[in-house]
């Protein structure tokens, strides 16, 4: 099975359990790290996760992966924060980072570079306006959607 069908069946799964918790789906990852394999959940909600809430989404999505088998091999499962340097992958995502500073990768360079960080000043469903510091002064830069290659919050130093 492919990892792109494993991840759809999961997010089927995961829906109904992170909507009775009342929290946010942001991603799902299943991935091979040396010899094994790991399913990643990743949860969040104004204020953020706690142990209790990733607890509570873990067992319940444990279950359901037990009753359905979608994965043929042995896996780690594992449920937590995004952390602050959270992906942006959905329309969503991208509208409540506006104001935000933001790491982006593209698939071909725009000014000279395939990776940007900067202010998200707005984002309109087909591009991203970022405000980025060259040297001593800051550059407007817009971003079609389909350049990016992957988006995510980022820390500001």
């Amino acid at each position: 099975m492919t990892r792109d069908r494993v991840t759809e069946i999961v997010e089927r799964l995961v829906l109904p359990i992170v909507e009775r918790e009342a929290v946010e789906l942001v991603d799902i990852e299943y991935t091979k790290e040396g010899k094994n394999w790991y399913l990643r959940v990743y949860i969040d909600k104004p204020g953020g996760v706690d142990i209790d809430d990733c607890s509570r989404v873990s067992e319940q999505l444990s279950e359901e992966l037990d009753r359905v088998d979608p994965i043929p091999n042995a896996y780690f499962l594992e449920v937590s924060s995004p952390g602050a340097e959270r992906p942006l992958k959905r329309p969503a995502d991208f509208e409540r980072a506006v104001g935000r500073y933001v790491h982006v990768s593209l698939y071909e360079p725009l000014m000279g570079a395939k990776t940007h960080e900067g202010t998200l000043v707005s984002y309109d469903g087909e591009r991203l306006i970022l405000e980025i510091k060259r040297r001593s002064k800051t550059v407007t830069l817009a971003v079609p959607m389909e350049k990016i290659a992957h988006a995510r919050l980022a820390l500001e130093w």
